[in-house]
């Protein structure tokens, strides 16, 4: 299954801010946390993740500095700051609504649109 550009979009943003939550990272293990934690379902590519890290550094939702890893390269990692901290309490609180919103949609639609497809599988339940 294909994840419409459009949700892909909206979703960016709590997403690495959430996964900054956790502690910091960099850009490559930020795509793979994104393909993990979805199942292998979402996989996002360099061209729309540094775009979108360039993007929250400006707005002050991350701060980035140079590290040198085990092997010797260097990495840009990301941390999220208070103000993304805040941002994304907020997001999250949006995407409550919305998805509360869409639940009850679909479960008035369930007859029309068939079973509710599991987070990572897809599958009805």
């Amino acid at each position: 299954m294909r994840i419409d550009k459009d949700l892909v979009a909206a979703s960016a943003t709590p997403l690495v801010l959430g996964i900054l939550a956790d502690g910091e990272s960099y850009g490559y293990a930020i795509l793979k946390r994104v393909n993990e934690l979805s199942g292998g379902r979402m996989t996002w590519t360099d061209g729309m993740l540094y775009p979108l890290l360039h993007r929250l550094e400006r707005l002050s939702y991350v701060e980035a500095s140079w590290q040198v890893a085990p092997s010797g390269r260097r990495r840009k990692h990301y941390a999220i700051t208070p103000a993304g901290a805040s941002a994304l309490a907020e997001r999250r609180q949006q995407w409550a609504v919305v998805s509360g919103t869409l639940e009850r949609v679909w479960a008035q639609a369930g007859a029309l649109i068939g079973p509710v497809p599991t987070p990572l599988t897809g599958q009805g339940r």
